[in-house]
């Protein structure tokens, strides 16, 4: 399989409340994400958000859903007709022997059977 580039995590997601993975301020001195917040929490703008964070209307969220669904099947590498064929011969082939295995077990067991009570 190949990898693929690109993330799927959308701008909602990030790191738990509790989580330490950021110091109080950077190396250049300014706010970190997390004071940040702290900072707008503290002065009542947390409940309004806007630009790109804005809450979006159910129809957007869906029309975003399934956006994010064609995006992540143009990742998927598809496999060719001959690489299909293949694949199906293989499952099939496997799932004839398991059936066969399982008749030949339940006959010897059904054989056992009758051989004990008759």
């Amino acid at each position: 399989m190949t990898e693929t580039t690109g993330s799927t995590a959308t701008p909602e997601s990030g790191n738990p409340e509790g989580a330490d993975a950021a110091d109080e301020t950077t190396a250049d001195g300014k706010l970190s994400r997390r004071e940040r917040r702290r900072a707008n929490k503290a002065s009542g703008g947390e409940g309004k958000k806007s630009g790109k964070r804005a809450k979006k209307g159910l129809f957007a969220r869906i029309g975003i859903f399934y956006r994010q669904i064609i995006a992540e099947l143009r990742k998927v590498v598809w496999p060719t007709r001959s690489q299909l064929i293949q694949y199906t011969t293989v499952v099939v082939t496997f799932v004839i022997v398991l059936m066969l295995l399982v008749a030949g077990l339940d006959w010897v067991f059904a054989k056992g059977a009758f051989w004990l009570f008759g």
